[in-house]
């Protein structure tokens, strides 16, 4: 059932209320991670690695094209907020993961005519994990939306709770599709005054490893092999 939240707006550009619809839909697609800082702080050898697996994966449908009368608002993962990585211990390795989160996959549309709102439509693929350090099943994920003016302030912000069943996986994909409505003062306020941003409910530790790209390796803080002596 598509839910949705009104917010009530205070700017030049945009009046009275936005809304957001969500629509979940579980799904195993994939995409080409999007590339606003993805691929920070890896190696040549760890970029190919992902390469190839994104190259196995089946690929993740884009929304279908509806013309509008001018451009779209841009619409971004926070890269700060892309991933989520519950780490009990504080150690950052693969055995000491609970649950994780990536948004991997990111496509939208936007409509509006004369004065209408902008309506922009949003399709978000979910990768989730189930770390060693996972004490249950299942896991209720928070991320939000929020819309701004561009490189300016937050209009709007809202938060959706999104609950995953990993039935005895480790890993599993979710979509969700969303619709935003946003206001508009005059009907010569475009859709590029805007921005639509989308990420995780994570901590400040979180958000310092997402920003330096921090990734695990299995044999993190393990001891150098020393190679025989000839």
């Amino acid at each position: 059932m598509r839910r949705v939240l009104k917010l009530s707006l205070i700017s030049t550009l945009a009046v009275a209320s936005l809304a957001f619809g969500l629509a979940p839909v579980s799904a195993e697609a994939q995409q080409r991670r999007p590339g606003q800082g993805q691929g920070q702080g890896q190696t040549a050898g760890q970029q190919g690695e992902e390469g190839s697996a994104r190259a196995r994966r089946p690929r993740f449908a884009p929304l279908r094209r509806v013309e509008a009368a001018g451009p779209c608002p841009y619409v971004k993962i926070l890269y700060d907020a892309a991933r989520y990585v519950e780490m009990p211990d504080d150690r950052v390795a693969a055995a000491s993961a609970g649950f994780t989160g990536e948004i991997e996959g990111l496509s939208s549309i936007c409509r509006y005519q004369g004065d209408d709102p902008i309506t922009v439509d949003m399709r978000v693929l979910f990768n989730l994990g189930r770390g060693p350090q996972a004490q249950t099943d299942g896991r209720t994920y928070r991320y939000w939306v929020a819309v701004t003016e561009r490189n300016a302030a937050v209009l709007a912000k809202t938060y959706f709770d999104l609950p995953v069943a990993f039935e005895g996986r480790d890993r599993t994909s979710v979509t969700q599709e969303q619709t935003i409505i946003i206001p508009r003062a005059t009907a010569t306020t475009s859709g590029d005054n805007f921005e639509i941003l989308i990420g995780f409910d994570v901590t400040p530790a979180m958000v310092e490893m997402n920003r330096t790209g921090s990734r695990f390796r299995i044999n993190a803080g393990a001891a150098p092999v020393t190679p025989p002596a000839e």
